[in-house]
């Protein structure tokens, strides 16, 4: 299973590690530690956190970032479903939930699975750019 530094898991959640901190202080994230004595979060800990945290933005609990979004987002798989041929793939990049159809293959040549780190790039004939 895939682990996460306090700095990882800030860059993944687009906040500062002080902010990891604190809700890992507070008990909303959960955080153990390794071999060595660093806090680290456990991937699928990790990825169900993130997708909490979306959640609470979608009902207007706290404010998304005042951003124009890039074709390139960071982020870490939250599910993934795959039959014999084809795999859906479930991502949560900061406040953004996206879903891509890729081959069944492909997931298990990049190892992809519940609470990995993954960049998904975009392509697209039109950009919208809304502010908040």
């Amino acid at each position: 299973m895939s682990s996460y530094s306090i700095g990882q898991a800030a860059r993944l959640l687009g906040v500062s590690g002080e902010t990891v901190r604190r809700w890992a202080d507070s008990g909303r994230l959960t955080m153990g530690r390794d071999g060595t004595g660093n806090r680290v979060i456990d991937g699928a800990g990790l990825a169900r956190f993130a997708k909490s945290r979306a959640a609470e933005a979608d009902r207007g609990v706290s404010e998304a970032p005042r951003t124009s979004v890039r074709n390139s987002f960071t982020g870490i798989v939250t599910a993934l479903k795959a039959d014999d041929v084809v795999a859906q793939v479930e991502i949560q990049a900061g406040p953004h939930r996206m879903v891509s159809m890729v081959t069944r293959e492909a997931v298990e040549e990049l190892g992809l699975a519940v609470g990995v780190t993954v960049t998904a790039r975009v392509k697209s004939t039109s950009v919208h750019i809304d502010r908040s």
